[in-house]
Parts: structure tokens; C-alpha cells; sequence
């Protein structure tokens, strides 16, 4: 099978205007979208260094916190842990898995938001 790709944006609209699917879209104005979205994203990325999320667990005897780039940035671990490595190393992992599914939860959420309004398909 031979595919041949449209040289240009306006030959990609001309090759989708006769599909049913595709009607009433403006391919031209779906790039730009696409533009605004890529440096949103970027923009998002860029933020997400100065966000920054605590867990904890024990009832705060282990802190982890995490910016927004899932890079932990700091642990705090209370004294009477260092002598008990089971319980330390549990609440351990604990706290770093919730940090980063905190960090995970905000990333999604920041991107519903950057696609809030956005409509591909030109339609009202």
C-alpha cells in the first residue's frame, strides 16, 4: 500500500473536506490549536519545577516532598524512626508513593484545564 501525504496544511484540508468526518473542520485553525496547545504545554512544564507537594505518613513522622516534575526536593524522617528501619523504610515508601501520585493527580488536572475551551472541530 502506497500512502502519499499532503505537501502542505491547505492540501491536508482540500484531501479531508470530502470525508463525512471531517466536515465543517478548519484544518488550518486545528494547527494553530495544536501550536497554542504545544506551548501551553511547555509553559505547563516549565511551572510544574516550582510546584511543590508534601506527603506524609505516620502521622508526620516521614515527610516526602516532590515538585511538580517528580523529582523529590525533600525528606524529613523524625529521629525515633532511625533506630526502627522496618517502620522507617514503610513509611517510606508510602510517602513517596502518595507524593507522586499527588504530583500525577495535579499534572491530569492541570491538563483538563489547558484544554478547557478548546474545540478542535470548530463546531459551537
Amino acid at each position: 500500500m502506497i500512502t502519499l501525504l499532503p505537501k502542505s496544511l491547505k492540501d491536508l484540508n482540500n484531501v479531508w473536506k470530502g470525508s463525512l468526518m471531517f466536515e465543517g473542520m478548519d484544518m488550518s485553525k486545528m494547527a494553530d490549536m495544536m501550536k497554542d496547545l504545544q506551548a501551553k504545554a511547555t509553559e505547563m512544564e516549565e511551572q510544574s519545577k516550582n510546584v511543590t507537594m508534601t506527603a506524609k505518613a505516620g502521622g508526620g513522622m516521614v515527610e516526602v516532598t516532590a515538585n511538580g516534575a517528580n523529582e523529590i526536593i525533600d525528606i524529613t524522617i523524625d529521629d525515633s524512626l532511625l533506630d526502627d528501619k522496618s517502620s522507617m523504610q514503610i513509611l517510606l515508601m508510602s510517602a513517596v508513593n502518595d507524593v507522586l501520585k499527588m504530583v500525577e493527580d495535579n499534572k491530569k488536572s492541570q491538563a483538563m484545564g489547558m484544554m478547557g475551551g478548546m474545540n478542535p472541530f470548530g463546531m459551537n
